[in-house]
This record gives C-alpha cells, sequence and structure tokens, in this order.
C-alpha cells in the first residue's frame, strides 16, 4: 500500500507538471457516495472495459464514473501510463479527465460529465430530432477529435 500510495502521488505530480488540466486522485469512498455506491440508477451504460456511471460530487459538479472491470489483465503500470496518456490530451472535442481513483483491484477513471447523452442516440437514434446541418456539425467536431488524437496527439493513440 505505501508503495502504491508513492506511485500515486508521483503520477500525480507528472500529470500536472506536464498538463495544465486540474487532475485529482480520488478517495474511493468519495466516488462510492457520488454514485450512490454505484448503484443501477446511475449507471449510464457498459462496455468491453466495464461500466460506467454517473455521479454528483458537489452541488454543482457531475460527473461520469468509469469503473474498469476488476478482471481486465491491465496492470497497475499499465492503468498509470493510460492515465498520464488521457490527461495530456488537450481538445475541445474530447471529453476532460479529472483523475482516478485506485484502490485494491478497484480501478477508476473520473470524467467531466456532459448531459447531452449519447451521441449515437442524438444523432442517429429516436432522440435525433435536430436537422441535418446541426447533425453534421457534430459529426464533424466528433471527426475533429479522432483526427487530433490519430495526428497531432503527442502520443500515439491506439484505440478499440
Amino acid at each position: 500500500d505505501l508503495l502504491l500510495h508513492r506511485d500515486l502521488v508521483i503520477l500525480e505530480k507528472e500529470i500536472v507538471s506536464e498538463s495544465d488540466s486540474r487532475f485529482s486522485l480520488f478517495r474511493y469512498s468519495k466516488i462510492r457516495s457520488a454514485t450512490d455506491n454505484f448503484s443501477k440508477e446511475n449507471k449510464l451504460g457498459e462496455g468491453g472495459f466495464g461500466h460506467v456511471y454517473k455521479g454528483r460530487l458537489t452541488q454543482d459538479q457531475d460527473i461520469a464514473v468509469k469503473r474498469l472491470s476488476p478482471n481486465s489483465v491491465q496492470g497497475f503500470r499499465e492503468f498509470m501510463n493510460e492515465i498520464k496518456l488521457i490527461a495530456s490530451l488537450q481538445h475541445k472535442n474530447l471529453v476532460r479527465l479529472l483523475g482516478c481513483c485506485i484502490k485494491g483491484k478497484e480501478r477508476i477513471l473520473v470524467y467531466e460529465f456532459l448531459p447531452s447523452g449519447s451521441l449515437e442516440e442524438f444523432i442517429f437514434g429516436a432522440g435525433a430530432k435536430q436537422s441535418w446541418p446541426v447533425r453534421r456539425h457534430i459529426i464533424e467536431g466528433i471527426t475533429e477529435g479522432l483526427l487530433y488524437m490519430h495526428d497531432y496527439a503527442h502520443e500515439c493513440i491506439v484505440h478499440r
């Protein structure tokens, strides 16, 4: 546990010094409380990485909490490298990483919460009430974010 804490302190200093973002190390109890103990009502979705929950840190700060699957083969060092990479990405069309939480086998990423919902639902689903010019603008924004990650980010981004 002492080694883990030392590594997290080093990680926080590296990320804060490399990027100008506000990166935090969150206590597990704070994340658990913010998501109402990862309740079903707060679950936004799930994927190969684990589950995503909506949470509320303060009266006016909603967050998206990505709780990685405990069965993940990703080790601590790989998780720390991923955090450094994500925290270094700065683009208007990418969601911002606020911080992380590591406790035992728990690996949690905390992002800013975007209240608009799923982009897929917003553009193509039943909720797509926007005109095609508006939807095109959104799709172009997505494309700009992807182009930034693939061509202009400082690090090579590989994703699935």
